[in-house]
């Protein structure tokens, strides 16, 4: 319902220069520059201007400013109320999809236990994956949608959903096609030396610190360059454009056409599994018992 564009001036606004902002929204400054051109050019109004020192906010731009987070965060609002309104009446389930965290494993899991659950429907309710915005997308749930299905080892998210684990991914590293082991089948952590690892900042997720700290006192001669604590396609976007090496997952192999992920020779992988309202409702509940039940009988079956 905004202009997206405006997620591009607050980051020029908020960084005062060009190239920062491009840093943080994970595009080169050209882009950046092109955005603000355009913006501008659509308004009419001149929200920026150079200065020796940086870019400064012009006088129309800080009324622009004040009210685009508003703006942002109502459009948000908004669209989730509108969408929870056109599905309360009925015996619905919104499953959230992503980019990142597509809907798959829950159709999956759903033909599984739709049988206890014979008068609902699904409705699949698209979200992106900002690194910027993902959180606020996190809290619309019970309200824009009742799950979401994805890797999560985020105290972010965490404290702000509930989290049924099912399963696991292996965690493996994507580098560009023409990148010196795009053609191995399978590497070893010495393979890494020399290269440049993106991978999330440290302190949100358990599984990736410890691996961090293994890499930092065991593997010195790999630099680590931090990514946004939560990957968006931008990150995908700067290893294809640096040829740096980018820790990934097993399950996001076909996310960007220019990259190609190799498995590692290490024990390292993350939970992923549903995501539902700290306040969920009963039927939501009665979901989720029934998968934790299927997945008891597939632990007794097993044994």
């Amino acid at each position: 319902m905004y202009n997206h564009m405006l997620d591009t001036f607050i980051a020029v606004a908020d960084c005062g220069s060009f190239t920062k902002a491009a840093e943080r929204l994970y595009i080169s400054p050209t882009a950046v520059m092109k955005q603000m051109n355009s913006l501008e050019n659509h308004l009419e109004i001149k929200l920026v201007e150079r200065t020796p020192s940086g870019v400064r906010v012009t006088a129309a731009g800080a009324v622009i400013y004040q009210d685009a987070k508003f703006m942002i965060d109502y459009s948000r609002k908004s669209i989730a109320g509108a969408r929870a309104a056109m599905h309360a009446g009925d015996t619905t389930f919104c499953i959230g999809t992503s980019l990142l965290n597509p809907a798959k494993p829950f159709m999956d899991l759903w033909y599984r236990v739709n049988r206890d659950f014979p008068d609902y429907k699904l409705h699949l309710v698209t979200f992106e994956d900002n690194h910027d915005g993902i959180l606020t997308e996190i809290e619309q749930l019970g309200k824009k949608f009742d799950f979401l299905i994805g890797v999560c080892d985020s105290k972010a998210w965490l404290s702000r959903c509930k989290f049924l684990a099912l399963g696991r991914y292996k965690k493996m590293v994507a580098v560009s096609r023409e990148h010196r082991l795009a053609g191995k089948e399978r590497i070893n952590i010495e393979d890494l030396h020399g290269e440049t690892l993106m991978m999330v900042e440290q302190g949100d997720s358990g599984v990736n610190d410890f691996l961090r700290n293994d890499l930092n006192m065991n593997h010195p001669q790999i630099t680590i360059e931090d990514t946004p604590p939560f990957y968006d396609l931008s990150v995908f976007n700067r290893c294809a454009e640096t040829g740096n090496v980018l820790l990934t997952i097993e399950c996001w192999q076909e996310v960007h056409p220019g990259l190609v992920s190799i498995p590692v020779n290490w024990d390292y992988s993350i939970p992923y599994g549903l995501l539902y309202s700290l306040k969920a409702s009963e039927d939501v509940l009665r979901f989720v018992e029934t998968v934790q039940r299927l997945q008891h009988c597939s632990i007794r079956y097993s044994s």
